[in-house]
């Protein structure tokens, strides 16, 4: 009944007996925990800070159900053991990072930092923004040096056999009209002149004619130079832009070598 003052009496007020904390089959006190690293750690050193296997796991699931197993509820297996420690070195990781960006103006309160440090401290630096990643690029071939080409300025086209001969006929041809020019005023002189100066405009004319074969036969061998010089700078550039092409494949395949092996490596990482 209520006695007039708004507290409920004894028998009308609810029941509400205590009851115990619910507390997680998998959570662990700080004594278990506690327990926990001194086992974990000592196997951790005796294989030179390396991976526990599921043996030792069991053996530290034992050690900690040794003290702290007197409950059922209490008991660890060697897979709660394991997931524990990734918890805990995460906690630490993040401790860790925050103690060293205070430049020693702050200390971890956490109270297994102490001994986690004492373990893996060394194996585990400092977080520190990664330096930027510059991409490697396959170095640049020179250009092929060419001659600067404009509307104006075009490439003579290369002299055939055919142009060569005409233009040495037509040399050869007016050389001989030269020749019978010559004879005819010659001939319209005095005939006592005679055959003095006939011997000289015959010698005037095999000169030219002479004239007109070396200057065919240097024609001649201007061309095949050029044809030579054509045929050796498109071979050039072609044997420059295979090297290109090969630098730049082999370039290609180091690179693509360098990402696999980081990708195992991480693999491997991820199965431990």
């Amino acid at each position: 009944m209520n006695d007039g003052t708004g507290t409920p009496s004894p028998a009308t007020a609810p029941s509400r007996a205590l009851q115990p904390l619910a507390c997680r089959e998998d959570c662990w006190t700080e004594d278990a925990t506690h327990t926990l690293i001194e086992a974990w750690g000592d196997r951790y050193l005796e294989l030179n800070r390396g991976n526990l296997r599921q043996k030792h796991w069991q053996e530290v699931a034992d050690a900690v159900n040794t003290i702290h197993g007197q409950i059922k509820k209490a008991r660890r297996t060697d897979v709660q053991c394991k997931n524990r420690i990734d918890t805990l070195k995460k906690k630490y990781k993040i401790e860790k990072a925050r103690v060293s960006d205070s430049n020693g103006a702050l200390t971890s309160q956490w109270p297994f930092y102490e001994r986690l440090d004492a373990l893996i401290g060394s194996n585990t630096p400092a977080k520190k923004p990664s330096p930027p990643v510059y991409r490697k690029t396959p170095p640049m071939l020179p250009p092929v040096p060419v001659g600067p080409r404009s509307a104006t300025h075009k490439r003579p086209a290369p002299v055939t056999a055919d142009e060569t001969f005409r233009r040495n006929f037509s040399i050869v041809a007016a050389a001989a009209a030269a020749v019978e020019e010559v004879e005819e005023a010659e001939s319209s002189r005095s005939e006592s002149d005679g055959n003095g100066n006939r011997e000289g405009v015959k010698e005037l004319a095999q000169a030219i004619v002479k004239f007109g074969e070396i200057y065919e036969r240097v024609e001649e061998s201007k061309r095949k130079q050029m044809i030579d010089l054509e045929v050796k700078r498109m071979q050039f550039a072609k044997d420059l832009e295979i090297q290109r092409m090969q630098l730049f494949m082999d370039t290609q395949v180091q690179l693509e070598k360098i990402k696999h092996a980081k990708r195992s490596s991480g693999n491997g990482e991820m199965l431990f």
